[in-house]
């Protein structure tokens, strides 16, 4: 079956004959599909065919053998589950899915017909205005792929900007947020130049910072609340010396925590980028998520935002409002080779989920949830601390809603601890041990809203047997 496909092509898949394939490697100037796919690792690639068997099955028989392999799986209503690390167990109230699913809603792919997609227009232009609210910047797009897609694209965006190559990161970011950044600015020429933190609070070294940080700086990025869950206090200054050099200042945020912690827009952020996952998207086993980007009013920001933007304004006669699509710097069937990026596939549905989210809570219901999660997972760390040869947390700084625990002290590795924590009925953290060697055998919680103090208890419980041996 497989050297029959490869012969004819496939019935399903436009251009998938031998010949159409040649023809288009000698197009785009390789010679191989191997070459066309140089840049996959070797350690990634599928050496061999995959195991489908050699005769077709009936839909029956796949529906049976697919529930077969989901029935193997466990959701955080069947087990707590304390892992997030940039996907994270929030709840999303069932009137956001009882809108969403709306066929005008589910099925508008996107609105390239403004003129008849006002419903969508206004969902969109609603989400834009709250992230606004939240952050306290003055224009948002209507979405990007997730916060790593943001982080790249912002980075893309100040370097344009400012016509400099250099951005400054914290050290400690995720290792694949990291990576994407490294893939937007590599073929862009930006460097990618780390930040040392203080040891003892986690937060960024305002004295490498003002080391590092030159008239080649594009912009400095920062996290708040960072990848492992503590709170930069140094904010305001990390502000002033980014601007005092001509750089742009970049903020990374977890929108939960701005129900009780200072918006970006207030200590000066220029571009803002973060993940909306947990304004009413579920974890959908990791994705899709929903990456928040907004900027300052200053149209030297605003004209390299990439990804539309959805503008307000009324009939000709003036006695009736209309939504539009007021700019699409990234539209490659707009603007063609000039065009601020190429990301094509949108969000909408994933912004009209949070759009209902946060009109649903409000400013007071997002106050209290983020209260409710920095409350509950600091009882998990007071908890866990008391667990004798175990800290929660390493850093000494306020944690929001992930936090470290480390395990040096025991004869079990963090690996160990995880599945022995999953025979028990728990699902623990983020092994982080490989992440940041230096931080040792060092776990990454995280406790949110969802979480009761049982589940909690029991997270304690489970881990001092586990311990102990017992």
């Amino acid at each position: 079956m497989v050297k029959l496909l490869e012969k004819r092509g496939h019935p399903y898949m436009p251009n998938s004959t031998p010949e159409i394939k040649q023809q288009m490697m000698r197009e785009i100037g390789v010679r191989s599909i191997e070459e066309l796919y140089g840049d996959v690792p070797e350690k990634c690639r599928l050496k061999n065919p995959l195991n489908l068997p050699s005769e077709g099955v009936s839909e029956f028989e796949v529906k049976k053998h697919v529930e077969a392999l989901l029935s193997k799986n466990k959701t955080t209503s069947e087990m707590p589950t304390f892992l997030g690390a940039g996907c994270w167990p929030h709840y999303v109230p069932a009137v956001v899915k009882e809108i969403v699913q709306r066929s005008e809603l589910l099925t508008s792919y996107t609105p390239y017909q403004p003129e008849i997609s006002q419903g969508m227009l206004q969902a969109l232009f609603e989400y834009q205005s709250m992230i606004c609210e939240l952050t306290d910047m003055d224009v948002a797009n209507c979405s990007m792929y997730d916060w790593a897609s943001a982080l790249g694209e912002a980075s893309r965006m100040a370097a344009r900007v400012k016509s400099r190559k250099e951005i400054l990161i914290p050290k400690i970011i995720h290792p694949e947020r990291f990576a994407t950044l490294h893939a937007y600015a590599e073929p862009a020429g930006i460097s990618i130049e780390s930040v040392a933190y203080n040891t003892d609070s986690g937060e960024i070294s305002l004295k490498d910072l003002k080391d590092k940080i030159s008239d080649k700086t594009a912009a400095v990025y920062v996290e708040n609340p960072s990848y492992l869950g503590f709170i930069e206090s140094q904010i305001d200054e990390i502000s002033r010396e980014a601007h005092s050099h001509g750089a742009l200042f970049m903020v990374g945020v977890d929108p939960t925590s701005l129900g009780i912690l200072k918006p970006p827009g207030e200590y000066g952020a220029d571009i803002v980028v973060g993940e909306a996952q947990p304004l009413g998207n579920p974890m959908n086993f990791g994705g899709p998520l929903l990456g928040i980007m907004a900027c300052r009013d200053d149209m030297s920001l605003i004209r390299q935002l990439p990804g539309r933007i959805i503008g307000l304004t009324t009939t000709q006669a003036g006695d009736r409002n209309g939504f539009c699509m007021t700019m699409q710097t990234r539209e490659q069937h707009i603007r063609r080779e000039k065009a601020t990026s190429n990301i094509c596939t949108n969000e909408a549905l994933c912004a009209v989920a949070s759009a209902v989210y946060m009109s649903l809570l409000g400013p007071e219901g997002m106050r209290e949830l983020a209260e409710t999660v920095m409350y509950k997972a600091n009882y998990a760390i007071r908890q866990l601390s008391k667990i004798d040869r175990v800290k929660a947390p390493i850093f000494s700084s306020p944690h929001f809603k992930e936090f470290t625990v480390n395990f040096d002290e025991t004869d079990l590795s963090v690996k160990e601890v995880c599945r022995k924590l999953l025979q028990n009925q728990v699902h623990g953290g983020k092994d982080i041990s490989k992440e940041f060697p230096e931080l040792g055998k060092t776990e990454l919680f995280c406790v949110t809203e969802i979480h009761s103090k049982q589940e909690i208890d029991r997270l304690a419980d489970v881990l001092e047997k586990i311990l102990k041996g017992e």
